[in-house]
């Protein structure tokens, strides 16, 4: 496909040709091109405020749960990805994502289960349509408890 544009007193004059393999015919087309650029302010921030360990009993005790608290500034998310990787953050362990109902305020408590003690890199990733916004942090998970 060959474009070539000339601008005149017109706004936008376009001129393509396309080559068709099966025939070798031409097609020319003329004509005028307009779009409008709808401008969004997207999620701009995320930060993760707090992260707090859930006391369990015994019985559950199998995994350790944390709840990190997430607020943004911008736009409203409608979804949320958590990131668990190695304390380097370059080896990925899991990946959760979920819907977000947010309405007024951008606060988010997330929920999430840890199976083994350890150190732990957390990638917490906001989105919505037009933006996605993303957070990090280290953990530190010992047996039901979090640090």
């Amino acid at each position: 496909t060959t474009n070539t544009s000339s601008v005149s007193d017109s706004p936008l004059t376009v001129e393509s040709m396309e080559d068709n393999p099966d025939g070798g015919c031409h097609i020319y087309r003329n004509g005028y091109y307009r779009t409008g650029i709808s401008v969004v302010e997207g999620i701009l921030e995320v930060n993760i405020i707090q992260m707090m360990s859930i006391q369990m009993t015994e019985s559950q005790a199998e995994n350790s749960l944390v709840d990190f608290v997430v607020t943004c500034q911008g736009s409203l998310p409608t979804d949320v990805c958590t990131v668990v990787s190695d304390p380097t953050c370059q080896v990925s362990k899991s990946m959760v994502c979920d819907p977000v109902f947010v309405t007024d305020e951008c606060l988010l408590t997330i929920r999430r289960a840890f199976e083994e003690p350890g150190t732990y890199c957390i990638n917490i990733t906001l989105g919505d349509d037009t933006s996605q916004a993303l957070a990090s942090a280290l953990i530190s998970v010992n047996g039901g408890e979090s640090a």
